[in-house]
């Protein structure tokens, strides 16, 4: 079955993937046990319209994207702290990066298969320079969470506290909401706009089946989500499949074997 990797684009794909299981664990840790887990899936749609502006700029879309989410990550906080409730505050730039996406596909239309690429992902195409600004972001996505590891485990539970405690705690939620934006951005190639949610959720879903600590649950789901990564791209390539579609359906297949056997156990 490792066959499949001695190809270079399968090499590639396989290391892009690994960082993005890794990245997305460590982020979606944090924002599930927040119940902030459809941020991914609204920052996901958000960027859809940077990836338009890119592609009818010429400009390279994970950049575009990638500035675009994070000033939309920041329009979102800031509705947030003006009262305005957060999954209305997501809903407001979800529909907004849409209809940015929208008035630029009406404007030009040469540019729908590069777009179709980002809507489903394309794991299998990733270049030389994609594998670098995953690589590189990735290593400053989760630099950035070992160096604030305790403050945002403490405002992951209770914000209160922290914040009696003089933890900076709407400094945090700047910062981890960034990154998720980030995170969002540079896992578009691999799943796409519409599953990178999944990727951010699931694995974490799985690990809490049978994990009993929260830095448990963080490195089970990087466990889970480089299982998923791995076996899905071999699914795909053997039986010519979508990669981002085969990755996302075998980590769920993970999270209801975990179920099955957690309840199987818990009645014996």
């Amino acid at each position: 079955m490792l066959e499949a990797f001695q190809y270079g684009f399968m090499q590639r794909a396989l290391v892009a993937g690994i960082m993005i299981a890794i990245i997305c664990s460590a982020i979606g840790t944090f924002i599930v046990l927040k119940r902030l887990s459809m941020i991914g899936d609204g920052l996901a749609h958000i960027s859809l319209g940077g990836i338009a502006l890119g592609l009818f700029f010429g400009v390279y879309p994970v950049v575009s994207a990638l500035i675009f989410s994070v000033l939309s990550a920041l329009g979102i906080n800031y509705l947030r702290r003006a009262r305005i409730y957060g999954d209305l505050a997501i809903a407001i730039f979800f529909s907004a990066g849409l209809a940015v996406a929208v008035v630029i596909l009406s404007l030009a239309r040469g540019f729908n298969v590069d777009l179709f690429s980002y809507l489903f992902g394309s794991i299998l195409t990733v270049n030389e320079t994609d594998l670098t600004i995953i690589l590189g972001l990735g290593i400053l996505t989760l630099g950035t969470v070992y160096i604030f590891y305790k403050e945002l485990f403490y405002i992951t539970f209770d914000e209160t506290t922290a914040r009696a405690s003089g933890i900076p705690v709407e400094k945090l939620n700047t910062l981890l909401i960034v990154l998720t934006a980030v995170t969002v951005v540079i896992s578009l190639k691999i799943v796409g706009v519409l599953l990178v949610s999944s990727l951010l959720a699931v694995p974490v879903a799985t690990s809490l089946q049978i994990s009993r600590s929260f830095r448990g649950t963080m490195l089970s789901s990087m466990i889970f989500a480089i299982f998923s990564v791995v076996l899905g791209l071999i699914i795909s390539f053997y039986f010519n499949l979508a990669p981002g579609g085969a990755i996302v359906l075998t980590s769920i297949t993970l999270l209801l074997i975990t179920i099955i056997y957690k309840n199987f156990k818990f009645r014996s």
